[in-house]
């Protein structure tokens, strides 16, 4: 049971209200000292010791704590709503505006993770081959193509995840090379990899660009590209430093697309917007530099109408997708989850798009029976300030997953309040190591939603999302504490 004590001089007016229909709330004015307050409201009391002597239970304080809130000057003017849910009953413990169409920000990884888990599998991988034509003289020299065939891997080359870089990779198909005695290469090396056709789409509405300086949305295609060359399209007079990420336009794919750093005179080193035609390029030079000589060039095929025979030289296998699930949730990475968006589209749809991928996931929500009404699914990552859903709904489909045999893999892919992710900063004393959530930041949005396991042995779900809220973002997270606080005793 929480102590009622440590809430009592915050909330001492509501709880009069509360329990004897008689008191006036007064005015709380908004300072920069009012945050580093003990009291989340020091508001005049007549509060007698009776009160104070009252034993609340868990529910009342969660319900105190909502009501409190709706006076705070951080909130008051924001637009935020909560629930508590119970799986097993099936019922709302505590809300505040449950049914209010709110902007998620990376919460919608939630329903982007879970559907490609469902979909998919948790064991899924993508294969990323190297393969020859033609045949191999007593000299040791191809007379044919190299294939670098792919399948739209979205953490090829990263390390992300535990996937091997470019170098590893390359070095892997150099022993492949090896092994088939290989010593020359009278042909080309040609990238194939349909998933990418027509895969240049218009780009989520009302797209954050440059939010806290690390999201992104890339944008790609299997062209003749060498990212290595891509130029940033700014002036240098534009104060940009090495440790923020940027946007550029790409005058390869005219799409506005994302680079890794910036190193000045307009350079940019990036592995964006294409991993296949990066890893062929950088194959062939490095096969040239190992005395290994290639007479063609590097180009794309992407429909082959009278295809060559081929043999398989080599195969990368990418980490399964609860590993890259793990990894998009833990880091909130948006590059991966946009991937993954694209991923569920072509798995069902046969086109690896955006548009397709929303879709799939609209359908699949629709499925499982997810209140569509207040959703607006936009993007894979939470980037388009034009996504909504409501917190019930959140609730609703989280508790939907607990019966579900990845369930346990999609829970440990959350962030842990006070140990790992998103999260390791947020529940560092109570709470620590018993909230299993996804976070979610804007720019005056911060949302969280997820799993709690209490102190009596329960798993409850909540949603919790704060839109268009006064002063700091730690300021609301110090407030999404507070209100969780008494719920870890339920």
């Amino acid at each position: 049971m929480v102590n009622f004590r440590k809430y009592v001089s915050g909330i001492t007016v509501l709880a009069t209200g509360f329990f004897f229909a008689q008191s006036t709330v007064s005015t709380v004015l908004y300072s920069q000292a009012y945050d580093n307050q003990k009291s989340t409201l020091n508001l005049p009391s007549p509060v007698t010791a009776a009160v104070e002597k009252t034993v609340l239970s868990a529910k009342e304080l969660v319900d105190i704590n909502v009501n409190t809130m709706m006076a705070d000057p951080v909130l008051k003017n924001a637009t935020w709503g909560f629930v508590v849910y119970d799986p097993k009953t099936k019922k709302v413990i505590s809300s505040y505006n449950e049914t209010t169409p709110l902007v998620p920000a990376s919460t919608t990884k939630l329903l982007t993770t879970e559907t490609a888990m469902n979909l998919l599998g948790e064991n899924y991988r993508w294969m990323t081959q190297l393969e020859y034509s033609g045949s191999i003289d007593e000299n040791g020299v191809l007379n044919g193509n190299l294939y670098l065939v792919g399948s739209g891997d979205p953490s090829l080359g990263t390390n992300k995840a535990g996937a091997w870089s470019y170098r590893d990779i390359i070095s892997d198909f150099m022993g492949g090379m090896s092994r088939e005695g290989i010593k020359k290469v009278n042909g080309d090396i040609i990238i194939q990899t349909a998933l990418f056709k027509g895969n240049i789409s218009g780009l989520p509405e009302n797209v954050v660009w440059l939010e806290h300086n690390n999201y992104y949305l890339p944008a790609g295609t299997t062209q003749e590209i060498n990212p290595a060359n891509e130029k940033l399209i700014v002036k240098n007079s534009t104060g940009f430093s090495a440790d923020k990420k940027y946007f550029y336009v790409s005058p390869y794919v005219k799409k506005v697309v994302y680079a890794d750093k910036y190193e000045g005179n307009g350079i940019l080193t990036t592995k964006l917007p294409d991993a296949p035609a990066y890893l062929a390029n950088t194959f062939r030079t490095t096969l040239v530099k190992s005395g290994i000589a290639v007479t063609g060039k590097v180009t794309p095929k992407m429909t082959d109408a009278n295809p060559e025979s081929r043999k398989m030289l080599a195969m990368y296998k990418s980490p399964t997708l609860g590993d890259i699930i793990y990894y998009t949730n833990q880091h909130s990475d948006n590059s991966l989850a946009e991937a993954l968006l694209k991923t569920v589209g072509f798995q069902k749809l046969g086109d690896q798009t955006s548009e397709s991928g929303r879709v799939v996931v609209t359908e699949h929500l629709r499925e499982r029976n997810f209140d569509i009404q207040g959703l607006n699914y936009m993007d894979g990552s939470g980037l388009s300030r034009s996504n909504h859903v409501t917190p019930i709904a959140q609730a609703k489909f989280l508790t939907s997953l607990m019966d579900e045999k990845y369930y346990n893999t999609y829970l440990h892919s959350l962030p842990v309040g006070g140990q790992s992710g998103t999260l390791k900063r947020m529940f560092i004393g109570t709470g620590n190591g018993q909230v299993f959530a996804k976070t979610g930041t804007l720019n005056k949005v911060k949302t969280l939603a997820g799993y709690l396991k209490t102190n009596t042995g329960k798993t409850l779900v909540f949603s919790l999302m704060v839109n268009n809220y006064a002063g700091s973002v730690d300021m609301v997270k110090k407030r999404m504490e507070k209100i969780l606080e008494p719920a870890l005793d339920l």
